[in-house]
């Protein structure tokens, strides 16, 4: 089914249906052209049969250029696709502040009457740092649970801002059982008590039951950023040294997320330079960056599929110029018949953590964590307890150990040249269990 041709998503031929919706979040280093590429992509996809959402917080008069119309606000979002081919909805974070704060009013207004408080106004409400990105990822989660669509494409913020937010839901939990760990239960037995001594009703019943519709809200945010039907479109610009720079740290952070990398699209690149010597030299510089982009990043050799080229329209794009980006869709799903050519999609790359056993040849553990991209100078590491602190410029995470290395003592770590962190653990042998003569 053609997604300009109305009806709903969810068919069940579709891959994805099974487990909901797929996901693509596409962001670059900023003002490279990403909510262009998501655009494009969102085409793209339509086109080949998928019923599509275009989500973005991009402002609405750059969306209305490119789109040929303003989109609504989500969750008004249209019945029917429009000229792209595919839904579009623009994420209001004003309003989805005031919404929220408006909605928690209601629900504590027994203890806010309790302490005195006096209630906000919708009038008086301005959003808050942050607010943003709480809106992009409920807007996310009503998005998959609507089932409308096959393929939910994210405009997202600036790379660096972008995966700090899709790692947020996890963060935020952690936080969360560290403020209130799963014990509370037993404080909620006291509930009573509490407001008897007190002789009013106390904050405590709305503060336990914000807090766990807080966490199952996060726990499906959660779920939907590390689904193994979720990946993140790359987008650089291969003419600028600060869009090369800031793409290669976010591969690294995709990869620590412990994210799928869909692709990378380079944006912008020259034509065939003809017989012009100056245009010839910047397409030159263009290329050679990127296959330095590539080789520092781990898309070189088989991996190079994933890299795509995006042609410089020579022109502020608009909806009539998004076919002639040609980006690939994020899923290598048949075309219709008479469709346009697109190029073939990859498999997204996972890069999963290894744990190797040289115990008996060294004594040791070696946790290997592919960050591709990373950079010694820009690399941090820290054993707190049962987790590795991993640090890689902006980014940032708290990484479980697999139950293993959690009895031994690290006692070193090197980046290789391929990108690969070896962290050496030596088993602690006051905690390693103890072979006896017979190994048992």
């Amino acid at each position: 089914m053609n997604a300009g041709q109305g009806g709903h998503a969810g068919n069940a031929g579709h891959p994805g249906h099974a487990s909901g919706p797929r996901t693509l979040f596409v962001t670059g280093p900023g003002g490279d052209g990403a909510t262009t590429i998501a655009a494009a992509t969102a085409l793209a996809a339509s086109r080949q049969g998928q019923a599509t959402l275009l989500l973005s917080a991009a402002p609405p008069e750059r969306l209305a250029a490119l789109l040929g119309a303003e989109p609504p606000a989500w969750p008004d979002a249209p019945a029917e696709a429009g000229a792209l081919g595919a839904w579009a909805a623009r994420v209001d974070a004003g309003r989805a502040f005031r919404e929220s704060v408006l909605g928690l009013q209601r629900r504590v207004r027994p203890a806010l009457d309790a302490l005195g408080a006096e209630a906000f106004d919708d009038d008086e409400l301005t959003e808050l740092p942050g607010a943003p990105a709480l809106a992009l990822l409920r807007a996310l989660r009503a998005a998959h649970a609507s089932g409308r669509w096959e393929l939910l494409v994210i405009d997202l913020p600036p790379a660096t801002e972008a995966l700090r937010l899709l790692a947020l839901p996890e963060q935020l939990r952690r936080y969360l059982r560290r403020l209130l760990p799963p014990e509370r239960l037993t404080a909620r037995a006291l509930r009573p008590l509490l407001a008897q001594l007190a002789g009013v009703p106390v904050p405590v019943p709305g503060l336990f039951d914000a807090t766990d519709r807080w966490d199952a809200e996060l726990a499906e945010a959660q779920r939907i950023i590390e689904a193994p039907t979720t990946s993140v479109r790359l987008v650089l610009d291969p003419a600028t040294s600060r869009s090369l720079a800031a793409a290669r740290a976010a591969r690294a952070g995709i990869a620590l997320q412990g994210l799928a990398l869909d692709a990378v699209i380079a944006n912008r690149m020259l034509p065939d330079p003809g017989t012009s010597p100056w245009l010839a030299a910047l397409a030159g510089r263009q290329r050679a960056a990127l296959r330095e982009f590539a080789d520092a990043t781990g898309l070189a050799g088989p991996r190079l599929n994933h890299l795509h080229h995006a042609p410089h329209l020579g022109q502020d794009p608009d909806a009539a110029a998004l076919p002639e980006l040609a980006v690939p869709p994020p899923a290598a799903t048949p075309p219709l018949p008479g469709g346009p050519p697109l190029p073939a999609p990859a498999a997204a790359l996972r890069d999963e953590p290894v744990l190797e056993d040289r115990l008996a040849e060294d004594g040791l553990l070696v946790w290997r964590l592919p960050l591709p991209g990373a950079t010694r100078d820009a690399l941090g590491l820290v054993r707190r307890g049962d987790e590795l602190v991993v640090t890689i410029g902006p980014f940032r995470r708290m990484l479980p150990l697999p139950a293993a290395l959690r009895r031994c003592e690290v006692t070193g770590a090197a980046l290789g040249e391929n990108g690969v962190l070896a962290v050496r653990f030596k088993p602690d042998p006051d905690q390693w269990p103890r072979q006896g003569p017979a190994g048992t």
